[in-house]
């Protein structure tokens, strides 16, 4: 199993891998996202650590069951080699309502399959009032690589 594009990764290869990333992301599709993962990938996603792929799709299901309506931007940040860093942003809301504006960097390792074999994830949540949501589901294709201002 391979995921290209390939490392060692160029400005185009590298914005090319985000963007999956993101588009799958938003699928909130567990086992479609954990195929772009290693077999045995490893995670720090906030405090929790999961390592292999049986882990990634138990933790998206019960990430995907307390953030509903999760809206996903991502932008590259910097690559080299086999290493990409990024910043992103999300929407979500909790079964009671309240809406999330959730931001983070995440740095990942690639495999020379081009799979993510490790994901290293830091993300702070504010509230926000569901007036103030500025995403609204998955990124059209006219706005790939545009970039999301933080605030």
């Amino acid at each position: 199993m391979s995921r290209p594009p390939f490392p060692p990764f160029d400005a185009e290869a590298a914005a090319k891998k985000v963007q999956g990333a993101e588009d799958g992301w938003n699928t909130r599709n567990p086992e479609k996202v954990a195929l772009a993962y290693t077999e045995d990938s490893v995670w720090r996603n906030r405090d929790a650590h999961v390592v292999g792929r049986e882990d990634i799709v138990k933790f998206l299901t019960q990430k995907w069951e307390r953030e509903l309506d999760y809206a996903l931007r991502k932008e590259l940040w910097a690559y080299t080699d086999n290493r990409i860093a990024v910043r992103f942003q999300y929407e979500s809301h909790d079964a009671a309502g309240q809406w999330y504006r959730s931001y983070g960097n995440e740095l990942w390792e690639f495999s020379e399959d081009g799979l993510m074999r490790r994901r290293e994830a830091s993300i702070n949540d504010r509230p926000i009032d569901e007036s103030e949501r500025r995403i609204f589901g998955p990124r059209p294709e006219s706005e790939h690589g545009v970039t999301f201002d933080i605030y």
